[in-house]
């Protein structure tokens, strides 16, 4: 008897800004029925995930938020349960790349690499934002792709067509922080060096060993001969990697450099082992000798969006750190509505996890529906409401679950609830049924659960054609039938007994109904080779699965309603008044910067403003705002003013214009008076429009 399958499994780390949206339940039910199956098969499995927790977006988060960055990651930690244990995703390890282990590990691996020689330092001229006072982090500059021109990308990644590059390669850049178009400032970075004839070497062998999905590996292949440079020239080969960021910055520094830290990306893949790692030591096990032994298999499931940094910078930086690289990276496509619409939730067109659990849809209708949809490969796979109801109506209720509601019945009531043999037909039925579980277990293995769940529907189809061409409510009508009846609805029940067994994998709490119902331990696969038996008795049938409501369907995809009017605080106003465009037109509102503020001597209210608008010159503009601010506070900042307003002699000079400001009423009830302040990047004498 051959040793169990040693498997390390993991999904791609969700960034911990924000909640799961249902591209990330559509990757975690893709492992997990991949995941039980294997178990299924007697597998050990270790299937951990990870929050990803370091980088400027979250650090700037934080900040807004008034948490530190790891209350901010420990809050949204705090909210991913609900998610998983609702759609039946059983990871054996949640963590994140904060963690102690994360922190040991990458600066063991950086020093391996340093070693091999593959660590360089260069000067580089890094995009900073002269508003912010701060190198820009990739992800907070966008501009036009430098590969095929979309616009509004990304720093470091297009999302268009995958193409990898630095932020200084992308045409028009600005910074997704203030608009302010970032300047070039020197700064040493360290470089892993992917450009080294080595690691093509090594990975052009990878690629073809791992057995990528053909149409991922094609994609990969083509950064090893033509790369698109910024100025539209190509070069040879891969590029070095730039590992580093400066401080500021929420992540792990690098070792004998102070000041300087890993790039997200760096760290981030290590936290599989991390999350591993925190696994194996909570039960003592040993990481290093479970990661060294020969044959344990390590794979990673990822969206199309992340594929170059899971097969090229991944697995060349484990095999030259001396670290086991995976066997493979399974790739998906993105989750679309409607025939390949973009998610909107302002439109309808959004998939909640969180509203479609709250609407009691039952969580395994989804997970039967994107295992429908999957078929190993590198394709999009779109929710259509109509063909969900349609499919998971006919197949999960009408077909599956039908066969038992049939027959278990007569078996309670005339049967004492036990089993009796099968006729030669019903045999010849099963037999079909157990021949199948090769073709259905390879096609799980592929991750090609479409083809899997066609198989398991056409036998369905097939019991459902044997019951009713032997019509067991017929049956139980006619005298000295009650053999043939017993005959009959054992086979039924021994159908939906392997029925269930090849489709625990998607539908894993109906499976242990299925057991709870039958009497029988956990279904495993090697179970489709038995049957229960003659005198095996069966539980009370109880109804499985409820069928989907168009209601439920209606609700689900519903756009928000628009939030109540709050009550006007004390000191509010009704609505002014109905205007048309016209007559808004004809009011010049411009940017301006306050240059210099000073109290009124002689008011109490007033503070006089000089102000730039863009004209040239400066504006004496008094407004009654002293209440509410020091002068000090308004010098520097930008606003809003009337600009056109015709200029007003006042008892302590000339005012030519007005300030905006928000208020009620009565000013001096709360919140007070707040001086509009454009966002940054905005410039004197813009016109708000």
């Amino acid at each position: 008897m051959s040793a169990p399958r040693k498997i390390f499994a993991t999904t791609a780390l969700p960034y911990a800004n924000g909640n799961f949206h249902i591209g990330h339940i559509m990757e975690y039910i893709q492992a997990d029925i991949w995941v039980r199956f294997q178990r299924m098969r007697g597998a050990e499995v270790n299937f951990v995930g990870a929050d990803d927790a370091h980088g400027a977006p979250i650090m700037i988060a934080a900040e807004k938020a008034g948490k530190t960055p790891q209350q901010f990651v420990a809050d949204i930690a705090a909210g991913r349960k609900q998610y998983l244990d609702g759609f039946h995703v059983a990871f054996d390890n949640w963590s994140h790349t904060d963690s102690a282990e994360n922190h040991a590990l990458c600066a063991d691996i950086y020093r391996a690499l340093r070693a091999a020689g593959l660590i360089a330092q260069k000067s580089v001229e890094q995009f900073f934002d002269p508003e912010k006072n701060m190198f820009l982090p990739d992800r907070f500059i966008k501009g036009e792709c430098p590969n095929c021109g979309a616009k509004d990308q990304y720093g470091d990644n297009c999302e268009v067509c995958s193409a990898v590059y630095t932020p200084t390669d992308l045409k028009n850049p600005y910074s997704a922080l203030s608009g302010a178009k970032p300047v070039l400032r020197t700064s040493e970075h360290f470089f892993f060096s992917l450009s080294d004839p080595r690691c093509a070497e090594y990975l052009q062998g990878w690629i073809t060993d791992s057995g990528l999905q053909p149409e991922v590996a094609n994609k990969v292949r083509e950064w090893f001969t033509v790369r698109k440079n910024a100025d539209g020239s190509t070069s040879e080969g891969l590029a070095d990697w730039d590992i580093s960021r400066e401080a500021p910055y929420f992540g792990i520094e690098i070792p004998d450099a102070p000041g300087k830290y890993f790039y997200v990306w760096f760290d981030a893949p290590i936290g599989y082992l991390a999350s591993l790692k925190n696994l194996l030591g909570r039960r003592g096990q040993d990481f290093d000798a479970y990661m060294a032994d020969p044959a344990l298999e390590q794979y990673h499931f990822i969206g199309k969006d992340i594929v170059t940094f899971h097969t090229l910078f991944w697995p060349a930086v484990l095999h030259f750190a001396g670290r086991k690289v995976p066997n493979n990276v399974f790739v998906h496509g993105f989750l679309t509505v409607n025939n390949g619409e973009k998610m909107s939730k302002s439109r309808g067109t959004g998939l909640d996890p969180l509203k479609y659990l709250s609407l009691s849809m039952n969580a395994e209708w989804l997970r039967y529906y994107i295992a429908a949809k999957l078929n190993g490969r590198n394709e999009d796979v779109d929710f259509n409401p109509d063909d969900f109801m349609a499919r998971v109506n006919a197949d999960l209720i009408g077909k599956f679950v039908n066969i038992a509601s049939r027959a278990a019945g007569f078996i309670a009531k005339r049967f004492a609830g036990q089993l009796g043999t099968p006729g030669a037909d019903g045999q010849a039925l099963l037999a079909q049924l157990q021949a199948q579980a090769g073709d259905i277990a390879e096609a799980f293995e592929r991750r090609d659960t479409a083809r899997a769940l066609r198989e398991v529907m056409l036998l369905a189809d097939r019991v459902n054609e044997y019951v009713d061409a032997n019509k067991p409510w017929e049956l139980a009508k006619q005298e000295g039938a009650d053999a043939r009846l017993q005959d009959v609805c054992t086979t039924c029940i021994e159908a939906f007994r392997l029925l269930a067994l090849y489709l625990k994998p998607v539908l894993p709490a109906l499976a242990a109904q299925v057991e709870a119902f039958l009497k029988v331990d956990a279904l495993q696969w090697p179970h489709a080779g038995q049957l229960l038996g003659a005198g095996h008795a069966i539980g009370v049938y109880q109804h499985l699965m409820q069928r989907v409501d168009i209601k439920q369907l209606d609700a689900l995809f519903e756009p928000p309603a628009a939030p109540e009017p709050e009550k006007p605080l004390p000191g509010g106003e009704e609505i002014a008044e109905t205007i048309t465009i016209d007559d808004f037109t004809k009011i010049d509102l411009r940017i301006a910067k306050i240059v210099a503020c000073e109290k009124v001597e002689g008011s109490t209210k007033l503070l006089r403003l000089t102000l730039d608008a863009g004209e040239g010159r400066m504006r004496n503009v008094f407004s009654g705002i002293a209440s509410a601010y020091q002068p000090e506070q308004l010098v520097g900042k930008l606003t809003v003013m009337v600009a056109n307003l015709a200029p007003r002699k006042m008892k302590f000079g000339v005012s030519e214009g007005m300030v905006l400001a928000g208020s009620h009423a009565d000013e001096k009830a709360q919140p007070g008076i707040h001086v509009l302040e454009p966002w940054p990047g905005a410039q004197p004498g813009m016109r708000v429009r």
